[in-house]
């Protein structure tokens, strides 16, 4: 059983998330609060750490993990943003909207073997000024067992990971709803409306959404 650290963001100061998020960055697992939903997150390098989430939230191989940043500066990095994602991430980000991108030479490991990149500049205050004290994406995914509901109260999600990650950061109930998922692969295609509307990113984008 792991010694789990837990915080309230509340009483963190800005050396602490330094200093925490580092740590994440080099392989510590973390249980964070999104703009979404509670998420469970580490380096996006860090092999090792991404295989134990995958194995700690029996999630199956074929089900990627989102990457998220702390600005598009730090996406542009790992992936190509054309003038699709200009427009949808001028609007949207920070905020509920998960793109899929095409990697750049410098991101093609993160991909996994997948064709894209998940990339996501979240809204949560606490959690973007996190992840700008990284140096890379946090890989991450909603922190639920695989296909079950996702957590929102407290006391729940420190009976589900409590010994089983390095750190816990406490911001009370959070709203359930997920992020609106755009592959920007080729043609725009809605992979899931969430937070966002399809009529509202059909807008800024110009073009209307596939669906899948």
């Amino acid at each position: 059983m792991i010694q789990t650290r837990v915080f309230k963001v509340s009483d963190l100061q800005a050396d602490e998330i330094i200093r925490l998020a580092r740590a994440v960055e080099c392989g510590a697992v973390a249980v964070l609060p999104t703009d979404t939903v509670y998420g469970i997150g580490t380096g996006a390098y860090q092999e090792e750490s991404i295989h134990s989430i995958y194995a700690l939230k029996k999630r199956p191989a074929t089900s990627p993990l989102q990457l998220l940043a702390g600005n598009s500066a730090q996406v542009r990095q790992a992936a190509i943003f054309g003038p699709q994602a200009e427009k949808l991430a001028t609007c949207f980000w920070p905020g509920a909207l998960t793109m899929i991108l095409p990697p750049a030479p410098a991101g093609k490991s993160l991909a996994r073997g997948f064709a894209g990149l998940g990339f996501r500049v979240p809204g949560n205050p606490f959690l973007v000024q996190f992840l700008q004290a990284m140096s890379v994406p946090m890989a991450c995914t909603s922190a639920n067992l695989h296909g079950q509901a996702v957590i929102t109260d407290e006391k729940i999600l420190l009976d589900t990971f409590d010994g089983k990650v390095d750190y816990i950061f406490l911001s009370g109930t959070l709203s359930p709803q997920a992020s609106s998922v755009v592959d920007l692969m080729a043609d725009p295609l809605l992979l899931r409306e969430g937070a966002i509307s399809r009529a509202t990113l059909e807008q800024t984008l110009g073009v209307p959404l596939r669906v899948k």
